[in-house]
């Protein structure tokens, strides 16, 4: 077999000869081209603001900072945060999403799938992104706060899975599966979560969100659109993305 090396942030990747890049090996597509944010836009629509592209990494600027507790201090867009959340122009439907992520301290985001900020009022999916030093809410008990852990399926469904997680500082693998109505969760190599998007159990925990109300599902079932868009969270904190990549399944 005839074998080519390439490299994608600093690492190295074997690819088939006749794959254009090594990211786009067995049909995956980059997202992020490690250098600008094309491809990538935010609800406002003009020049992105918050994150920065250097070195085949993708960052959420701060724009709070955490006192411990359940305090943080705004810093007021001082370090170029508060730009927002930061979506893909292309939409998709069946796919294998992957990509790292990287916190750097007590950090809150995620990796929102099939979102359209037109449909049920922009919310939608999200793979959760948190430190797990992150306090639980005031008046939240730490049982009821599980599905808001690392890779759950944010308020509806708990992966457990911490214990996958690497140091803080390190970077962690993520990804999303999802074909028809069932969605796989992943995080550094190993499944922590699969549901059917609109099956009972899965309305069933939906039932028990905050969006459970008529206006987030006058335009269909929350949580089934056929397509949308990959979003990364702005949560005001920092965090780091690389190696985004997605195939069309």
């Amino acid at each position: 077999m005839n074998v080519k090396f390439c490299a994608v942030a600093g690492l190295s990747a074997m690819i088939l000869s006749g794959c254009r890049t090594c990211c786009e090996e067995d049909g995956f597509k980059p997202l992020f081209n490690g250098k600008d944010l094309t491809g990538w836009t935010q609800k406002s629509g003009g020049e992105v603001k918050g994150w920065k592209a250097e070195n085949g990494i993708l960052k959420c600027l701060p724009n709070r900072k955490w006192e411990g507790g359940w305090k943080w201090t705004s810093l007021n867009g001082a370090e170029g945060g508060g730009g927002g959340d930061l979506f893909t122009v292309e939409k998709f439907r069946d796919f294998d999403l992957r990509l790292e992520f990287k916190m750097d301290g007590v950090v809150n985001s995620g990796i929102k799938y099939f979102y359209n900020p037109e449909y049920a009022k922009g919310t939608t999916l999200e793979y959760q992104v948190l430190d797990p030093e992150h306090p639980v809410p005031p008046n939240t008990s730490s049982e009821a706060f599980e599905n808001r852990r690392v890779a759950s399926l944010y308020y509806l469904f708990p992966a457990h899975a911490t214990a996958h997680l690497k140091d803080r500082g390190e970077w962690n693998k993520a990804r999303i599966v999802s074909k028809g109505r069932h969605v796989e969760h992943w995080l550094n190599g190993v499944k922590v979560l699969e549901f059917e998007r609109g099956g009972k159990k899965f309305r069933e925990a939906f039932s028990k969100t905050k969006w459970n109300k008529p206006e987030f599902q006058k335009d269909g079932p929350w949580g089934e659109a056929i397509e949308g868009r990959i979003l990364l969270q702005d949560h005001s904190d920092a965090i780091s993305f690389r190696n985004i990549r997605i195939k069309r399944l």
